[in-house]
């Protein structure tokens, strides 16, 4: 099956007056064009860094994409020209940003939002037939169409969420990259907006990376699950394969430990020692190392290459790089 979206080796780097941050490390991602993927891991691992550099969003003069490639249904992202890069947001990648309110203009109607985005991607497209696909949208993502004239002040932070949705789907992009949609809102929306974007997903059978810190939404949500950590793809496999909890890199093994188990007598939950690894002053070997149980003198040395086992289950850990530990899903 041929791949939609082909990331290798990517590096980005935040440039500041005081130091420099490195946020990819070697980032490496591919999406089939059917596929719904969950990319996990703690806040600052670099999930929202990756979303921006597919869409070349990342802040100018500060954000740099200092090496290597990303390649979108046969475009090459970094030799893009900007007017091709505006072209491509909106009609071929679409995003969904975590907040709403700041996602939308306080002083345009709801409906001239979402108008827009076809304004500028299909402008041989007639008001009318604009008004009609608005109207579409709107019924599909749960708004009536009445409330199109009204203002994002004028709805609830879930509704305006459906709204941000509609004006990502609209033009009916290829890809779409939802960045941790529903954490601004309260648990109740979130399912709604959860059931609302697998519904609208099935419907249109769009490929989809989702951005989460939830396991929990990946596993009722997603296909495959790609976990984070500083920057790096540490382990990569179907939802099936990666909660099994059979073989998985220790830090995702120590993320499971952090979910409640209504089974459990534990007065406390346990949670992953230390913080996440500052990102201005990397180390050498496996940035995991330092708050890792299971590190070895290596890890501390060497920075683990991916190793792929007979099932496509990946695992970027010293602890498998033996033959017997890369055979073990035959």
């Amino acid at each position: 099956m041929s791949k939609l979206l082909e990331i290798k080796d990517l590096y980005v780097q935040y440039h500041t007056d005081e130091s420099v941050v490195h946020a990819l490390n070697g980032f490496s991602l591919d999406l089939e064009k059917s596929e719904i993927l969950g990319l996990v891991g703690e806040t600052g691992a670099g999930k929202t860094t990756m979303a921006l550099s597919v869409l070349r969003l990342l802040p100018e003069d500060v954000g740099r994409i200092t090496a290597g490639s990303m390649e979108f249904d046969g475009i090459t992202i970094l030799d893009a020209s900007k007017r091709h890069m505006r072209d491509i947001r909106g009609s071929e990648i679409s995003m969904i940003f975590q907040d709403p309110m700041t996602s939308l203009n306080p002083i345009m109607s709801v409906g001239e939002q979402i108008r827009e985005v076809l304004h500028l991607h299909n402008p041989d497209m007639s008001k009318t037939e604009q008004n009609k696909r608005v109207d579409e949208i709107m019924i599909m993502v749960g708004i009536s169409p009445e409330r199109k004239e009204e203002y994002p002040y004028q709805f609830s932070g879930g509704m305006r969420q459906r709204i941000v949705i509609a004006m990502a789907l609209v033009a009916e992009p290829k890809l779409l990259i939802a960045d941790e949609p529903t954490t601004a809102l309260d648990v109740t929306i979130q399912a709604q907006i959860l059931v609302l974007m697998k519904n609208i997903q099935e419907k249109l059978d769009s490929p989809m990376i989702f951005i989460t810190h939830d396991l929990g939404i990946v596993a009722e949500f997603c296909e495959n699950v790609a976990v984070i950590y500083a920057g790096e793809v540490i382990e990569r496999g179907t939802v099936e394969q990666v909660f099994a909890q059979e073989q998985n890199h220790p830090y995702t093994e120590g993320l499971f430990a952090c979910i409640p188990n209504l089974t459990s007598t534990l007065d406390r939950l346990p949670n992953l020692e230390g913080t996440m690894i500052d990102p201005t002053n990397l180390p050498p070997g496996c940035k995991f190392a330092e708050r890792c149980q299971k590190r070895m003198d290596i890890c501390e040395q060497q920075n683990p290459a991916l190793n792929v086992f007979m099932d496509g289950h990946s695992i970027k850990c010293h602890l498998f790089t033996s033959k017997e530990d890369m055979d073990f899903g035959q």
